[in-house]
This record gives C-alpha cells, structure tokens and sequence, in this order.
C-alpha cells in the first residue's frame, strides 16, 4: 500500500530588535563559544529548523558554567533576551515549547538569576492594556503553566498580578463584547479571548492551588475578593445565552472548580450541588460569598441548558473515586442522572443532544469510579434491573441511530459503560450466566438488522459474555450479518461487529484448547460462509465484504489465507464466474490482493510456488466481471511496502491490462483503474530511488544481490521502457474519434505520471514525459479541448499545464496564430461547449511568453508601459490583455444586442466571451498583481459590462413565461411575426394569478388581429437575416439559451469579482481591486434578479454567484457590509409578509428565486456561530406558514411553505434545521386542508422534504423496507410535540370517518397522517420509562381501517403496528376479531371488515 509522506514542518524562526543585537554583541567572543555568541548566532538564522537546532546546545554550554558565572552580567543579560524572546513567540510556534523544554534543564544556581527575568518580563506583559492583546498575555500564563517550571515560578512570584490581571481581562472582554453587538467577527474573536481567559483562570486555581488555600481564608485578603470576583464573572457567563455554547460550558466547569476551592466544609460541596441542580436552595446555611457571587443560581428555575453545564461542571470537576464525598457524593451522583435525563426530553437543538450525551458518558464513567469504593445501597441503584439503568437503556434505544455521528458513538459508549456498571454490581456472579445480560442478549438478537444500534451494542456484550454464549443461542449469525452487506451504510458496523466476534471467538479457543485442531471449527464458522458469497454473492456486498470484512479477518488469522487459496483454487477452473458473479477465480483475485495489500504474501513467493499462474491472473485481467479485473489489477498494483521492486512479469501483465481496459463503460471502474495505476507508478518512482542509491553505494551491492537478480541499472531500464511503451499505448488511444471512456482513461494515466514523475533539481528521475512528447502529440491534446466532455478539457489542460514548456517549444507562431483565432471564434459560438473549449485554449494560451508579439498586438493596442514592467509576470499581462480584448468584444456585442436580440441569440450569443473572462480570472492569482491600476480600471468596466448585458437580457428570464417569449426587436421586417408568437404564447402566470389574468398590451392584440388575416400560424420561428444576410430561424428556445446562460455568466463573473475585496476592508481599500460601493451595487444587483428572474437556470447560477458574495460579506470586517446580508433578509421577510400589490415577487412557479435567496443569505452565517439568523427566519417563516385568515391573501402562506421547503432540503444548514421539524411538519398538515390549491401544493412539497428530512434519502423501491424508518419511541423523543398534534389530528379525521350521511367524504390530512404514523415501527427495546405512550393512538388508527378507500385502509393496518406494544398484542388482536360482524348483523360494510383483516394482518 501506497503511504503518503508527511509534509514537512514550518518553523516561524525568531527576530531580535537592534538592542538586543548589540547587548549580545558586547558579550560575544570571537574566539571562544561562550552563550552570548551561540545566541546571536541563533538570532542571525532564518530558518526556524535550525533555530531549534541552535536553541537545544544552550543547556549543555550553561551546564559547563562554574559557580561564579551566575555573577557574569552576560548570563543575567543572555537570560533576559530569552525572556524576552520567550514571550515574544507565538503560543503554536515550536520555538516556544524547545525553549521550554530546555530551560526546564537549568542548573540550580542560575535559576534565581532566570527567575528574576522571567519575573520582569511577565510584569511588562501584565501591563497590557489593549484588549485585542489580551490573548497574546493569556496563552503566555497558559503557557507559563504547562509543564515549565520556571514559567510556573514567574507566576508563583506574581501571583496577586495575576490574578488581577485576569479578573480585569474577564470584565473588559465581556464589556467589550457587549458594545459590538452585531459584529459577528469581532464578537466571535472576543468570544474566543474569552473562553481563554476562563481557561486559564481555572488554571491558576488548579496548577497553584497551595497559593490559594494560604491566603483564602482571610476574607478581606485580595486573593479572597479576586476569586469572588472570579466565581461571579464565570457564574455570570453561564447564564448568558448570547455567548458561544463553549464558554458556557467552560463558565460551568469553572463555577464548580472555584466554588470547591472556596467552600468549607468540604464534605458539605455536594449537598450545596445537588440543592442548585434540584433547585432547594435554602439561603440559611448558605455562605453570604456564595449569595453575593452565585446569587442569581439560587434564585428562582434556572434555564435547562445552565443545568446542563452545571452538571458537567460537577462531573469533571469532583472527585469520585475512593468514595471522597461519602454519601453526599452518592446522592449527588444519583441526582446528576435524575436531572440530566429530565433534561433529555427537553433538550432538542444538536449541539444541546451532542453535549448531553458526552455529559451521560462522564457520568457512566464517574459512576464506575465511585461504584468500586461505594456503599451496598448505591450498588443497588446502579445494578441492570434498577430505574436509573433502564431510563439510561431507554435513551440509548432513543439515541443510538441519531442523525449525528457524535451522538451515536457517546450512545455507544454509554453502553459499554453501563454493562460495565452492572459486572461492578454483581461481582462474584456469574457474568455469562447473568439475566440481566441475557435478557439484553434475547432483546438484542431479536431486533431487525437494519438497525444501526444493534451491531455496537452486540459487540459490547460479546466483550462481556464472550462468542461462545451468543453463537449457542443462533449459530447462523454470522451468515446473517454477512447478508446485511450489502448494504453500504450499514457495512462498517457489520464488519466491526464481526471483527469483534471472531477476534474473541479465537481468543476463547487459544486459551480453551492446547493444539490447533480448532481451527477448522473456526473457519467453518468465519471463513467459509465467506467464501461462498465472495463466490456467489452479487457485486455489492462481495465488494462491501473484500473492503470491510476480509482485511479485518486476514489480520486476526494470517495462516487462513493458505485455507482460502486451497479452497479456491480447487475449483477456479471450474467456476470462472460470470458478468454478474464473480466465481473461485474471482473470489482467490480478491483475496490474493487483499493479502498483499496488507503485507499478508509476496506475489513472487506464490507465482514461483505455483500456488497461482500468468494465465490465472491474465483470466482474472480481462474478466466480464469489472470487479474481477480490479481485484486483479489491485493484485499486481497495491503492495504494503511503496518501495518494492516491480518485476518484470507484473509489467506484461499490465500492458496486457491496458491493452484491453481503457474503455470501460463504467465510471467507477475507470476511478479505480486509473487509481490503481497511479499507485504502480508511485512503486516504480520510489523503488528507482532506492535502486539509484544502491548503485551509487557500492558497499550495499551485496543488499542488492540477496534481493533481485539483476543489476540495479539493468532494472531502471526496464521500468523506463516500461513506461515509455505504456505512454506510447496512452497517446495512442487518444486518435480523433476515440470514445469518452478512453479519453479519460488514457488522460487521467497520463496526469498521474506527469505528476509522479516530475524531476526535481538535482535528482535523477528513472523516466521523464518531456522526452515523450512531439509536436503530434500537442496537437492531439490540443485536439481534447473539442471534446464535449467538459471532464476531458480538465485533464487535458491540466496535462498541457504540466509539459506547457515543451508544448510552447514544439508550437510554432503560425499555429498559436490560428489556435488564438480559433479561441475567439468559439467564444462567440452559438453552441454552449464551444465557449467552454474557448475558455480552456485562451486559458492554455496566456502562459505563452510571446503571445503579445503573435496574436495579441493585431487585435489590441499596444502597452509598452507593461513591456517596461519586467516584475509583471507573463501571465498576468496576458490574461489582462485577453481579458480587454474579449470586454471590447462583448462591449459591442451588447450594443447590437440592444438593437436585435435575435441577432444576438442566432449570430454571437454573448454570454461565451464572458465565461472566457470568468475563467481567465479564475487562473489568476488575485491577491499576487502587479498592474493594480490596470486591473482596478478592468474590474470596473467588467462591472459596468455586466450590468449592461443584464439589462439586456433580463426581460426575457424575468417575464412570467420565459420558455416561449420572443421579445419586441426594433427590426420593422420581423415585428409582424413577433407580434403573432407573442398573442400565441400569451403569459398566464404572473402575481396576478389568483385574481385575474394578465393579458398583452392593446397595441399588441391590434397588431396580432391584423396580421391574422395574411400570416400562417403553423410556423412560429422568426426569420432573420445576420450580418451576412443569411437566412437563420430563431425560436424561443434560442433566445432563451441566450438569455438565461448570460444571467448565468454575468452572475459567476461578479461572484469572482467579489473574491477581489481584501478581508481586512478599510472604507477604501487602496490594495483591494473593487471597492465597498461596488460590493454594494453587486449585492443590490444580485437581489434584483434572485428576486425577479423566472427562469430557473437564471436564479439558480445566480444563487452560485450570490453564495461567493454572501460568504465573503460574513468574513469581512467592514461593518456596513458584514450587516447587508441580515439586512437584506428583513427586508425581503417584511415584502413577503406585507402582501404589498405592487410588489414583483413571483408567487409561481414554487417562489422562483426567493427560496435561493434566503438560502443564500443564510448560507452565510457561520456554522458554529448562534445562528441568529436563521432562528429570527424560522420563526417568521413559521409564523407566515401558519393557516391565515379568510380575508388576508394567502401568497405569504404560499412564500413562506416553499422557502420552508428549500431550507429544509439545504444540506449546509445540516443539524441546525432539525429544531424546526416539528413545527414544519405541522404547517405542512395544517396547510393541506387549505381550500387555496397553491397553499395545498406548497404544503405537499414541504411535506415531502421533510420525510426525507426526518426519515432519510429513499434508497431503494421498496415501500414496506425499514431502511427510512424509526421506532416510534425515538420518533417522538426526538419530535415530542409531534405527539399531541398528531393525536389531535388523528381525532379531527376518524370523526369525519365516522359520519353515516356523508360516508364518502375523505379528510384531506388522513393521506399525510397515515403516511408519517406508517413509516414508524415497533421495537422489542421499547421499556416502560417513557413518558410517551403509544396507547391513545390505537383506537384512532384501528378507525382510520374503515376508510372506504383502499390505499387509507392499507396504510393505516400498517400505522397500527408500531403503537400496539408486545404484551399488548393479544389483547388487539382479541377487540380486532370482536369489532368483525356477524353474519346476521343487519348492516355489513365490506370496506370495514377488508380494514379490520388489514390490521390484524399486518
């Protein structure tokens, strides 16, 4: 296997001011080395590397030092510049750690002498005022403190300083924070110093805790009145919401640290935790320093996230183990629990569930520590068959198939822990015998395995109760989770459970018997079930098991592979395999290639030994299966060590590989393919390394004898004919008219030995692509860029890139002539791809040193300002002259354009030259130009450029049909036939939809009446004549095309003008290329067409463009810009919510570019930030979604359900969305039974989104599969207000159902109640600890069975399932089979018995 190497480390080297340049240099010695000396010679390097190098001689030279040297003023000033120095260094910088490190070495006599200097330095530290420098002191005391005992001393002298500096750091920050309200940025940054600060002021507490407790118990003393100070800060900060969720959580560790540090009797700190958590505090008792510093946590119910960071306070920062706290610590433990499963109901938002399942975690873990020194009654509480366990075992059931991989993986621990907790209970028992294990066991097992949670948590009780146990109860499970691979969400879980079970299971036979003889036994049970499906089995779960399972096998049992070759190769002749299986043959590739990956074989050893053949692996190459001819080729690629050397027989069998696989059909068999290769080609480059050393030292030529046969140079000239035939093979493959599977195969392979094989200087390469490379083979890369598969161009350009000064070489100026021409013929190209070819050959071109001289200088004046420029790089000054070349072009384009969109659209669609300029820019260095002035001028004009051909086109995209709307043109000889196509496709669907319909202008139905007489209307394309008055059709879609894909390219282009704006944005940035006002004007521009465009294409590429300035304005410092995007979303929620007439939001076609809008707007907002935005959106959204009144209109229903549904699908908002599931799931329903159709069909697409929100993407056609499904227990944990309404609703429609006179009327939300109630289903883990019970449900949907319609009976027979508990079912089954009539019953309605069959069915 091919490893990657570590990328080296950058070291930011020291620099030390003149004075104390000149202070070292009075001390240094010419002569002698004497510290001074080796000081200034560390300070006059330039590389931090060395610098560490120079820095680790100081202790050895001042360990040489007599006595009396602690006297010499060079060592006292040699001390103070690195004190200095040390300070002076950033906190990631390695410098500071070394210096640490070292200093910790100093001998005992020189330590005084340092101490005073580090003391001096860290004076002038605390001295800081500034509070943007604040961080710089607090990670130098954090620093001080880490493991440095002289930095530890420093603070130790200083302590008062200290810890003032802190409590004034702490308020100033908070002060601060509270007056930049609104600045995200600056807010965040304070946040951070903030959190530090916390930090490091616990760590004071913690480090120096015997300066504490000398001066604490004065109560008038400083140190007394700074830690009060200190506890009211942190108190103070857990409270306030406004902050990062991390300095709340770090203010609860730190009330709690202070707190102990402060309160006495210590045995009493639990009972005053335990009465804050449980909300009995009683003042009598209380310290008044406890009242006056925490008062407001005593005071009244406290916010359930302050309760959650309190108990995470008391968990980490109390010592549980050796029962220290007595029966207080116990009662304290037992009401953690009790408060933080309240809390699990309650806490719903994802980063509150990840805090409050790690908070679960410690608790298990604290609740080990204290339960190995407990009392019997706390043995008792804590056993498997207790309360507090099974309340614990219901959250994880709840939690272990959460959305959030964190969740799931602290369930998991949870688990592990609390079968931990019940061995503690029971020691002395029989753990492999116990009930409470059995009972998890029998559970456990009889769930579905398609639930995630089952693999982790079997895999925790085989730890227990061992292999053996679980395989007596069904020997098939292994069989049974080999089938569930082939699922590849489930894979890894299977494999580790398996790993787990085997790995013990081997365990158990070492240790239970002395011979090998059971071995057998334990590959019939791992190894052979194995073997038959890698046999038989389909393509996705052979390939799931040889990525997941059999690397996990071959490395607990290397000796079964010998096991595994036999068994196959008996019958591998025999079984070939077919296109859909892969037969022995294919199942031994497998295996072979994943024991040679992992070092397990040598495919010499066994080719010699004639365990597998040539022929073998040429079958195995050019199998009908691909799976087959991967795993073969993975076989002569993958090896573990990247330096072994390539045989001779494993480069023939390649080429005969390439021969016959560069065109496969599949994608992913070409990825792999050219993956495999590439690591092959990796082999052959590291392995030539090692030969050229070895032929260079001739003392190791005996090495080289033991391990190859041939001489080293004999080698290195097979593998350069060897890859210069497999170059020759790849450009050949690239003949014009080759398929796209070939081309990218053969482009990719070549990319990946251009990268491989490039030569560094003063290092000999084994093969170099320059020398394969004639000017036919330029032009057949060249030729790649006609190709329509944008994927092509990529790699040929990127090819081209990486041979450009052979390539240039080989070009003369006649064909860079005519490649320049050809570039800018295709850029005004009316098919869309020839642009893109355009914009990859100008691309290409501009790294030509004399493009100017050739091409450029007959299409654009002359500059000789930037010939005198010699600084300016060639392809800056070419793309600038592209650029202006192609901006005069569109320039002139758009003036005609004006004219004639017609013409436009059939003879020089705009939108190409554009899209070269984007992709000019795109190359360019932005933030490394010379010709600032220049580009400031282009940057304007492109600007202007953009907003010219917008306008242009914008009537077209922004019309209420966009698809078949030709416009007005100025030409007299088309008007007539325009004005028909225009009566034809008369608009229908503007903001007027729900009153009266649009219709043309007066002016325009004369027009068409007098043309109905004279004109056909069969033939709607407008005849035109272009510049060279040649006859061209132009229909609607033409314009269209041209329309909406130069919206596209004018809204990419300002995107990648936005990048230009520097971060750190003064009102006028002098080095930015773009100023504030033209952010500005872009960010006005943007909204107007988000906001106006119909055309879908249009708004979406402007969402593109728009996201690159949203995101850009987030990170921006300038405070009128970081507030546009917050801005712009009030002002678009207030339009939507004021249903103003005039206004141009479209209420059609699902809200056109709003949804993007407000996506993108919110797709601003930093993930890890409070999300202020997007709660003041939900709210509104939610609010607007809700059913309105009869009188007010209902379009801001319609905008508010169809933004809803965007959000909701919005990937990037991930986690953040999920509080608002509930409430969407409501307004969807409620909006159903609209009598508005567009409510009705908004409020089904929002439905629809948020099934697949809540129950995952559909991954297969089967209804009835548990893949996308949940228990109902975690459905409504997760939703809990879910259950109230749906209940309601439920209740709503059987009392419609139930009505005798109108039998046939269907409520409209029966279809999405049913539709939700049936993707749940029941768990055997489902306990009776919920709060939630599935009961009342049941006679409602047992109701729903009497629906006169079919598909409502049949959904509802499948809803009953998951509400009837186990011990219930008899029970139903009995009422189902009372409510059936008899046959004498005077009325039989046939639809009630079908539904009863129906639920007793399912």
């Amino acid at each position: 296997m091919v490893l990657k190497k570590k990328k080296e480390i950058q070291v930011d080297a020291f620099l030390l001011d003149q004075q104390q340049l000149e202070k070292l240099q009075r001390f240094s010695k010419a002569q002698e080395q004497n510290l001074a000396s080796l000081l200034l010679h560390c300070a006059q390097l330039s590389n931090g590397i060395q610098q560490i190098q120079c820095i680790k001689q100081i202790m050895p030279l001042i360990s040489k030092m007599d006595q009396n040297s602690a006297c010499d003023p060079m060592v006292k000033a040699c001390l103070d510049i690195l004190g200095e120095t040390y300070f002076a260094l950033g906190v990631k910088n390695p410098l500071k750690k070394v210096l640490a490190s070292s200093l910790n070495g100093l001998p005992e006599q020189f330590m005084t002498l340092a101490i005073q200097s580090f003391v001096s330095c860290l004076k002038e530290e605390l001295k800081t005022t500034d509070i943007y420098l604040y961080r710089k002191v607090l990670d130098n005391l954090a620093s001080c403190m880490e493991d440095f005992s002289l930095g530890r001393a420093s603070i130790k002298n200083l302590f008062e300083e200290v810890l003032q500096f802190l409590q004034k750091s702490l308020l100033d920050i908070q002060e601060e924070n509270r007056q930049n309200h609104g600045n995200r940025i600056v807010q965040t940054q304070l946040m951070h110093d903030l959190l530090i600060a916390i930090k490091v002021s616990m760590m004071l507490v913690q480090k120096l805790q015997e300066n504490i407790q000398g001066n604490l118990w004065r109560h008038e003393s400083f140190v007394w009145q700074s830690m009060c100070s200190l506890l009211k800060s942190s108190t103070n900060f857990l409270m306030d919401e406004t902050l990062l969720q991390t300095v709340q959580t770090t203010s609860g560790l730190a009330v709690i640290l202070f707190t102990k540090a402060m309160y006495e009797p210590v045995e009493e700190l639990p009972s005053l935790v335990s009465d804050l958590l449980l909300g009995s505090m009683k003042h009598t008792g209380v310290p008044a320093w406890f009242v006056s510093s925490c008062g407001i946590l005593c005071t009244g119910e406290l916010p359930d996230s302050v309760l959650l960071f309190l108990c995470h306070g008391a968990l980490a920062m109390l010592e549980w183990k050796n029962g220290s706290m007595g029966e207080n610590g116990e009662k304290l433990l037992l009401d953690i629990v009790s408060v933080l499963l309240s809390l699990s109901s309650e806490l719903k938002e994802s980063s509150m569930a990840t805090s409050l399942s790690r908070i679960f975690a410690i608790w298990t873990s604290s609740a080990l520590a204290a339960l190995v020194s407990g009392s019997p009654d706390l043995k008792v509480k804590l056993n498997g068959n207790s309360d507090i366990i099974g309340k614990l075992l219901e959250y994880i059931y709840t939690h272990w198939e959460h959305p959030l991989d964190a969740v799931r993986h602290q369930t998991k621990l949870i688990f592990k822990n609390l079968l931990q907790i019940h061995r503690t209970t029971i020691t002395g028992s029989n753990e492999k015998s116990d009930p409470f294990f059995a009972k998890l066991i029998k559970h456990l097992l009889s769930l579905e395995w398609h639930v995630k949670g089952k693999y982790a948590s079997l895999g925790c009780l085989v730890e227990c109760v061992g292999t053996e146990n679980i395989l007596q109860l069904d020997k098939t499970i292994p069989v049974q989770i080999l089938d569930v691979m082939n699922d590849q969400s489930l894979a890894p879980y299977a494999s580790d459970l398996l790993e787990t079970m085997f790995t013990n299971h081997k365990t158990h036979f070492t240790l239970s018997f002395q011979e090998t003889t059971w071995i057998n036994q334990w590959h019939d049970i791992w190894v052979s079930p194995l073997l038959v499906i890698l046999c038989e089995g389909n393509h996705d779960q052979t390939t799931y098991i040889i990525d997941y399972y059999l690397p996990k096998l071959l490395k607990c049992s290397p000796d079964s592979l010998s096991y595994m070759i036999r068994i196959l190769q008996a019958s591998a002749d025999a079984n070939l395999g077919s296109r859909s299986t892969r037969g022995a043959l294919g199942a031994l590739m497998a295996c072979l290639r994943t024991a040679r990956a992992h070092g397990h074989l040598e495919l010499s050893n066994i080719m010699s030994n004639g365990l597998v053949s040539t022929e073998c692996i040429k079958q195995g190459l050019v199998h009908q299966h691909n799976q087959v001819c991967i795993d073969a080729l993975g076989l002569l690629c993958e090896t573990h060590r990247s330096t072994e050397i390539v045989s001779m027989e494993e480069m023939q069998l390649i080429q005969f590989f390439i021969t016959y696989n560069l065109n496969s059909q599949s994608p992913s068999v070409r990825q792999q393919i050219c993956s495999l290769l590439r690591k092959l080609f990796c082999r052959i480059q590291e392995s030539s390394q090692v030969l050229y050393k070895l032929q260079q030292n001739k003392t190791n030529q005996e090495l080289l004898e033991n391990s190859t046969e041939k001489h080293p140079l004999g080698i290195l000239q097979q593998y350069k004919d060897f890859m210069s035939s497999v170059c020759d093979r790849l450009f050949e493959a690239l003949f014009p008219g080759s398929s796209h599977p070939t081309r990218f195969s053969a482009l990719s392979i070549l990319g990946s030995i251009a990268e491989i094989f490039y030569v560094p200087k003063g290092q000999a390469q084994v093969f170099q692509l320059n020398q394969e490379i004639n000017s036919a083979r330029v032009q057949t890369l060249i030729q790649c860029f006609a190709s329509t598969f944008e994927e092509v161009k990529v790699l040929a350009f990127g090819l081209l890139m990486k041979l450009r000064d052979v390539a240039f070489n080989l070009q003369d100026s006649e064909d860079l002539d005519l490649l320049f021409q050809a570039a800018m013929d295709l850029s005004t190209s009316t098919k869309p791809y020839d642009c893109v070819t355009a914009s990859y050959l100008l691309n290409f071109l501009v790294h030509h040193k004399e493009l100017h001289h050739i091409c450029l200088g007959k299409w654009v004046e002359h500059n000789p300002q930037m010939d005198e420029s010699t600084s300016v790089s060639t392809v800056e000054k070419n793309t600038l002259t592209v650029i202006k070349l192609l901006l005069v072009n569109v320039e002139e384009e758009i003036f005609q354009a004006k004219k004639s969109l017609l013409q436009a659209a059939a003879s020089f669609p705009m939108y190409g030259r554009v899209h070269c300029i984007t992709g000019a820019l795109q190359q360019l260095p932005l933030n490394n130009l010379t010709l600032i002035a220049e580009w400031k001028e282009m940057v304007a004009r492109l600007i202007l450029m953009s907003y010219k051909l917008s306008a242009v086109v914008s009537p077209v995209v922004q019309s209420s049909s966009p698809e078949g709307l030709i416009p007005m043109d100025s030409d007299s000889e088309s008007t007539g036939r325009l004005q028909m196509i225009l009566h034809e496709i008369q608009p229908q669907d503007t903001n007027d939809y729900f009153m009266q319909a649009k219709t043309l202008k007066e002016h325009c139905k004369v027009e068409s009446e007098k043309l109905a007489d004279h004109r056909p209307l069969e033939n709607i394309c407008t005849e035109m004549r272009g510049k060279e008055r040649q006859t061209c059709d132009v229909t609607a879609q033409m314009v269209l095309v041209c329309c909406w894909r130069s919206m596209k390219e004018v809204s990419l282009l300002l995107g990648t003008l936005c990048k230009l704006l520097p971060s750190q944005a003064a009102p006028e940035p002098s080095g930015g290329l773009i100023t504030v006002e033209q952010v500005k004007n872009i960010g006005e521009y943007f909204k107007h067409h988000l906001l106006q465009s119909r055309h879908r294409g249009a708004f979406e590429l402007a969402y593109a463009g728009f996201v690159q300035l949203t995101g850009m304005l987030s990170r921006c410092n300038n405070e009128s810009l970081h507030k546009m995007p917050e801005q712009w979303l009030s002002s678009v929620l207030e339009e939507i919510k004021s249903c103003d007439p005039s206004s141009t939001l479209c209420a059609t076609r699902r809200s056109a570019g709003i949804p993007f809008y407000i996506q993108a707007l919110l797709a601003s907002e930093p993930k890890k930030s409070k999300t202020d935005l997007l709660k003041m959106t939900m709210e509104e959204l939610m609010s607007l979604a809700a059913p309105a009144n009869e009188s007010s209109s209902v379009i801001p229903q319609v905008h508010a359900l169809n933004i809803l549904r965007a959000l909701f699908r919005d990937t990037h908002l991930g986690e953040n969305i999920m509080p608002y599931v509930a409430d969407g799931i409501q307004a969807a329903i409620l909006g159903f039974m609209s009598p508005v159709w567009a409510v009705r069909n908004s409020s089904t697409l929002l439905f629809s989104a948020l099934i697949t929100r809540i129950f995952g993407v559909k991954r297969g056609k089967d209804e009835n599969s548990k893949k996308n499904r949940m228990t109902g227990r975690e459905f409504f944990s997760r939703f809990p207000s879910l259950y109230p309404f749906l209940l309601k609703q439920l209740e709503v429609v059987t009392n419609t159902l139930n009505s005798e006179a109108e039998e046939l009327k269907i409520h409209p939300s029966l279809f999405l109640l049913l539709l939700i109630l049936g993707r749940l289903y029941p768990s055997p883990m489902d306990g009776t600890y919920s709060a939630l019970s599935m009961a009342p449900f049941v006679p409602f949907i047992i109701r729903c069975g009497h629906s006169p319609v079919y598909r409502s009976r049949e959904m509802s027979g499948r809803a009953l399932v998951p509400f009837v508990m186990v011990n219930e079912v008899p029970r139903t089954v009995q009422s189902l089979l009372e409510g059936l009539p008899d046959s004498t019953s005077p009325c039989i309605r046939q639809n009630n018995i079908h539904g009863t069959l129906l639920q007793l069915v399912c």
